[in-house]
């Protein structure tokens, strides 16, 4: 991930393809049954990399949708695929990655078990990222049910000190809400690991390709991507129109 990408998302519930708001489980809308022929759509549509996350997987505890995830990394091959949601041991990590995913993300664990992050890192390399839930400037865990007392911008460093590349930054509070990213907090993450050779891809609340010019004109180097779901679901934004302006 060279240049700033787009990253559509594919939410995984009970087998269907879903966006929650602010990753509330009981407000969820049902987007269909066929997650893999919503993958192919959006890489038909010029998508180089998909964001996919195991939603029940993250409520559970544990990986729910390996399969479905191995079906869409074979189907929209060799287009990139990063996923997260319930990857809480060794043996999830590895089962999302022998499914053919190319970054596997993790979240509560990160946060949990940060001393085994270094060996993770210096295992896997760029097949491994952090994803920071963050709501106030908090990371919360476990499906944004719980918040912890450790600001994002904490755990990021102690990540990228660990040897991660990749972190997936979501404002949990604009996701899904379509009003707009957290430019402030973005910002304040990718200066947390400034120095590092890690990347920030932002995530929650992306609306428009004015979303993405806001975000670019940050100016920070190490801001790689921002992930789009909601917006493209209900035709508030094309896939092209964010492409463009993320190449502007």
């Amino acid at each position: 991930m060279n240049e700033f990408e787009i990253l559509p998302a594919i939410d995984l519930k009970d087998g269907h393809c879903v966006r929650l708001r602010q990753g509330r489980a009981e407000d969820a809308t049902d987007y269909g049954a066929d997650p893999v022929a919503r993958a192919l759509e959006w890489v038909r549509q010029g998508g180089r990399w998909l964001h996919v996350v195991d939603l029940t997987g993250a409520f559970e505890g544990h990986p729910a949708h390996t399969g479905v995830i191995g079906r869409i990394a074979a189907a929209v091959a060799p287009i990139p695929v990063e996923c997260g949601g319930g990857l809480r041991t060794d043996a999830d990590l590895e089962a999302v990655l022998a499914a053919g995913v190319r970054r596997a993300i993790l979240g509560t664990r990160a946060l949990a078990e940060p001393d085994r992050l270094a060996a993770l890192a210096a295992r896997h390399g760029d097949r491994l990222a952090v994803g920071i839930d963050a709501r106030g400037g908090y990371v919360q865990v476990k499906g944004w049910t719980e918040t912890s007392a450790t600001r994002a911008s904490d755990l990021a460093r102690r990540a990228a000190e660990a040897g991660v590349r990749t972190i997936i930054y979501t404002d949990t509070a604009t996701d899904g809400m379509l009003r707009g990213p957290n430019p402030a907090a973005t910002a304040e993450v990718c200066d947390a690991v400034a120095g590092t050779p890690c990347r920030i891809v932002a995530s929650g609340g992306v609306s428009s390709a004015d979303d993405i010019r806001t975000l670019r004109a940050l100016g920070r180097a190490n801001l790689a991507g921002a992930i789009v779901g909601k917006a493209l679901y209900d035709g508030h934004a094309t896939l092209a129109d964010l492409l463009a302006a993320a190449r502007e």
